[in-house]
Order: C-alpha cells, then structure tokens, then sequence
C-alpha cells in the first residue's frame, strides 16, 4: 500500500491532504454507499447502513463497524482530535438511536452520520482552524449534556432511593 509523502519535521506528522488524495475518495465514495446510495420515490436517498440496520442484532453493528472505518481514516489523516469525537458522537447517536426497532432504523436513514462525518472531513479539508474551533464547541456542549444528564440520572436514583427507605 502506497502512503503519502510526509512533510514536516516529525516523521508522525501526516502531509496535507489535498481534495483529490485517493483516501478522501475512497471514505466520500464509503459514505455515498452507506448513506446514499439507493434512491427512493421523491427523491429521497438511503444507503446500505439503513437496509443492514432492518436485520435485528447484528445490523446496527455492522453498519457501526462500516462507519468505523470513515473514522478510522480521517484519524490516519490527521484529523484533529476534537473533530475526530465530534465525528464518533454522529456513529455513537446514529448506533444508539439505530438500534430501537423500527423507529431507529427511520433514524437511521434520516440521520446519515457517513455523510455526516464526510462533510466535517471535507470542511476540515478546506477551514482546517474553523473546524477544530467548532468542534471543539461540539465537544463541550456534549460533556456538559452528558454530565447534566448524568447528574439527573443520579437525582433521580437518589429520590427513588430515598422514597424506598421511607417506605421501609
């Protein structure tokens, strides 16, 4: 497998990806094919990830295993990490919500976290400083809802558990 020249000082550091570098084809055309790739009467588009989600147990899986992959690529391309988290919350939304039946695979060919994770690479590509920036927000955002939510869940533990005791 051929790789990129690297520039830089530090060997770690990978090159500057250019918009025609066959591993953005390839995660672009990844995407298309999971989230895009079969149209639908008027002129709505699913992909493979919508269809293998319909299989029960194993297809939420493999189309989290499928969208790995894209992420996997934008970490070897050198992706900031605030974009790369942004990037597995869209994997990490589409596999939790995916995996309700029926209703989480509508999601699933509504949300589109391929197409979604492609578009921050493609961004990446062309406002590298803006992204990182952005996303980093995102990252934030999302700590602070999940530790909100986190504090709820305890309340509400707390509450049940107190209301238990009292009954006692």
């Amino acid at each position: 497998m051929a790789t990129r020249p690297r520039t830089g000082t530090s060997p770690t550091t990978p090159a500057p990806l250019r918009d025609d570098d066959p591993a953005v084809r390839r995660v672009r055309g990844l995407a298309h094919l999971l989230d895009n790739s079969i149209p639908l009467p008027g002129g709505f588009r699913v992909g493979l990830d919508a269809v293998i989600g319909l299989v029960p147990g194993i297809g939420d899986t493999a189309g989290a295993v499928l969208s790995a992959y894209i992420l996997a690529q934008a970490a070897r391309m050198g992706v900031p990490r605030a974009v790369l988290l942004r990037m597995a919350a869209n994997v990490g939304i589409e596999a939790v919500v995916g995996a309700i039946p029926f209703l989480g695979d509508l999601f699933d060919a509504g949300w589109k976290a391929n197409a979604r994770n492609v578009a921050l690479i493609n961004t990446h590509l062309e406002h590298p400083t803006t992204t990182a920036r952005a996303s980093r927000g995102f990252v934030v955002m999302l700590l602070l809802g999940l530790a909100l939510l986190f504090a709820g869940a305890l309340a509400v533990a707390v509450l049940l558990f107190r209301g238990l005791m009292d009954r006692l």
